[in-house]
């Protein structure tokens, strides 16, 4: 899915506050949207920040997505094993789950070292 006119990623910031969070000595995790089918609420390219206590920045979607999102990040940056992450709902179920516009998206969370 490509971006909108107009909906530059903001990445800067959140890459930022990782290498701030590293250099307080902060374990962290990012978490990025690799790939998106339909209508989904971030682009591909956005970014989450996570620490070891569930602090996060950034989006990578919303709603109840993003809560699974930080919960796989804590596990990630205690075991330090990346994971895939998919997230995809039907139509009629999106409200209820996070993705308002019922699309897929699949996010990457990895250890920041």
């Amino acid at each position: 899915m490509s971006e909108a006119p107009g909906e530059a990623i903001d990445t800067h910031d959140v890459l930022l506050t990782a290498q701030d969070w590293r250099k307080a000595g902060r374990e962290v995790a990012l978490a990025t949207v690799m790939e998106t089918w339909g209508s989904a609420p971030r682009p591909t390219g956005s970014h989450l920040v996570i620490d070891g206590e569930g602090n996060f920045e950034g989006s990578v979607s919303g709603g109840c997505v993003e809560g699974a999102v930080v919960g796989e990040a804590i596990d990630v940056i205690e075991s330090g094993a990346a994971k895939m992450l998919e997230f995809g709902v039907a139509d009629e179920t999106a409200w209820r789950v996070g993705l308002s516009c019922g699309g897929r998206i699949r996010v990457y969370v990895e250890k920041v070292a």
